[in-house]
């Protein structure tokens, strides 16, 4: 898996230098850093500006990439023993989806599990979450029926984001919950919000139709905490 841009990869030199293959460097650095790098256990391999262009598609690779290893997916049933969990609803933006794995992972949920797509680009992810990834049990599963039914049944209270819900700073926090987000452009289907126990929303101070959803996810994570 390759990833690209000088956080997400200082973030696994850092904390993860084993599951690094290959770092590739595309512009200089310091010697010292160097020397420090060199030491790390990992290959190191100098390429022209061009060469870094065209293995990141021209994306801004701010002159490190990296051969790095796979992110393993867990099942979500691993998760029903966690505290707190967060459900994304058919969210594809990996923008949005980075920045809310990043967030959680500050917040302290415990687990993440994607539904309503099959599979997602995990580096692309790594790389938006600046490398949280690594530290958030990750699961995709299609079907968020069956996951809510299964948290419900392991004693979770499922909490969902819904404009017309009640307000999350006047909602009671069980310990073991679940918080459920919905897609960037339609929010939680009528069937998701059905099967919630309580749907919140964050009351505005002035009149305005949404917030941005990784904006939204952290300020209900951070409301939800213990």
């Amino acid at each position: 898996m390759l990833i690209y841009a000088k956080q997400p990869i200082y973030y696994l030199i850092n904390k993860y230098p084993q599951k690094i293959k290959k770092l590739y460097l595309a512009k200089e650095i310091e010697k010292k850093e160097y020397s420090r790098l060199m030491k790390m256990g990992f290959e190191i391999k100098r390429i022209p500006n061009e060469a870094a262009q065209k293995m990141c598609k021209n994306a801004s690779h701010q002159g490190f990439l990296a051969e790095v290893d796979t992110i393993n997916l867990q099942p979500y049933d691993f998760f029903l023993d966690k505290k707190f969990v967060l459900i994304l609803s058919g969210l594809t933006d990996i923008g949005n989806i980075g920045a809310i794995v990043r967030s959680a992972y500050a917040l302290g949920v415990n687990a993440i599990v994607a539904c309503g797509v099959k599979s997602l680009p995990l580096e692309h992810i790594v790389r938006t979450s600046t490398g949280a990834l690594y530290d958030m049990p990750f699961a995709i599963e299609n079907n968020i029926h069956d996951v809510l039914n299964d948290f419900k049944m392991s004693g979770f209270t499922s909490y969902g984001a819904d404009m017309s819900g009640q307000d999350i700073r006047e909602t009671r926090i069980d310990k073991k919950k679940v918080l459920v987000l919905g897609s960037e452009g339609e929010g939680l289907s009528s069937r998701v919000v059905s099967k919630l126990d309580c749907p919140v929303s964050i009351k505005m101070k002035h009149d305005f139709d949404s917030l941005n959803v990784s904006v939204a996810a952290g300020i209900l994570m951070d409301r939800m905490r213990s």
